[in-house]
């Protein structure tokens, strides 16, 4: 009998051990999912906006080819809809106002156009060449350069591509691109269609 009641007591101490190391050992999973449920959930770096992508493409312009702003004054087009270069947006017009005053920042001299119905480009088996009346208003506005762009819808991102083009000739003085987040705020700027 004391054997049995020895035996009891060994078992109930094993169970109540057991016990322990198993709740132990649950809070210790339990305190590892917290941590890594909060790891997950930490703000995520804010989405770069418009303006900052372009005044970065901006000086990454200028700092590829100091002499840029040797071509001043300049112009600035409507950045277009690769796609349809008869087409822009409100992201088209505000990237193109965006980059003419980072621009500006950075030295060149912008005049200031603005045309009604009018891109400021025509297309010519597939590239994008000056209008007649774009060669009108530089003469017309003593401008010797010339900013344009375009843009392209991709499912996660919107690519912009600028360039500053040489009013005679229309060769390539700087160019920069970069990506904008299509979020909500990018889709309202891509459904203002039309031109000034």
């Amino acid at each position: 009998m004391l054997m049995t009641l020895f035996a009891t007591r060994r078992t109930r101490s094993i169970s109540h051990t057991t016990r322990a190391v198993t709740i132990g050992m649950t809070l210790l999973l339990m305190a590892g999912c917290g941590a890594l449920s909060n790891a997950n959930n930490m703000p995520a770096e804010p989405e770069p906006d418009l303006s900052e992508l372009v005044h970065t493409a901006a000086e990454q312009m200028v700092a590829s080819n100091p002499e840029l702003t040797r071509y001043s004054p300049m112009i600035a087009a409507t950045f277009v809809s690769i796609d349809n270069l008869s087409q822009s947006s409100t992201l088209g017009r505000m990237s193109s106002e965006i980059m003419a005053s980072a621009l500006s920042r950075q030295g060149m001299q912008v005049r200031e156009v603005k045309m009604r119905d009018s891109m400021f480009i025509e297309e010519s088996v597939g590239e994008l060449i000056l209008s007649r009346q774009v060669q009108r208003l530089t003469a017309q506005h003593n401008a010797r350069s010339i900013l344009m762009g375009t843009y392209a819808q991709g499912q996660d991102y919107v690519y912009v591509s600028a360039r500053v083009v040489r009013a005679g000739d229309a060769m390539v003085l700087g160019s920069a691109d970069f990506r904008l987040p299509l979020n909500n705020n990018t889709r309202s700027l891509l459904e203002g269609q039309g031109g000034w």
